[in-house]
């Protein structure tokens, strides 16, 4: 094994809408659509979506109900205003807002959202000193 992500996979219990948020909110294009798994075009990681029944023959441990922040995706700004801006496109595309983007001790602008699962997410841009 190499010490390399090749993949991230967000399980869940309903993708459809999970697909939407992805898709039309994010701006993710569908790369394939199994109807039970979608993956999307993604630079560096592949990234998709899967409903937990696919894998609960492989293991009981995709039944287990999931509860807290198990994970978090963080996508880069080109500026500090670009993430009060894409923050404000993503609430009014339907993304739940978490915090307002704020500066942060460690040299970022930050701000977080939810999708409809309640995955919290983050944007974030440098801050020049």
């Amino acid at each position: 094994m190499k010490p390399k992500i090749s993949l991230i996979t967000i399980w869940t219990n309903d993708i459809i809408p999970m697909k939407t948020f992805y898709e039309q909110t994010l701006g993710f294009e569908v790369k394939l659509d199994l109807g039970e798994y979608v993956e999307f075009k993604s630079e560096g990681v592949r990234f998709a979506l899967c409903l937990r029944k696919v894998m609960t023959g492989f293991s009981d441990e995709y039944a287990k109900e999931a509860s807290g922040q198990q994970f978090e995706l963080a996508f880069f700004c080109d500026n500090p205003q670009d993430v009060d801006d894409s923050f404000d496109k993503l609430i009014e595309k339907g993304a739940v807002p978490i915090h307002e983007p704020q500066n942060m001790p460690w040299n970022q602008r930050t701000a977080l959202f939810a999708d409809p699962d309640g995955n919290v997410h983050e944007i974030f841009a440098e801050i020049d000193m």
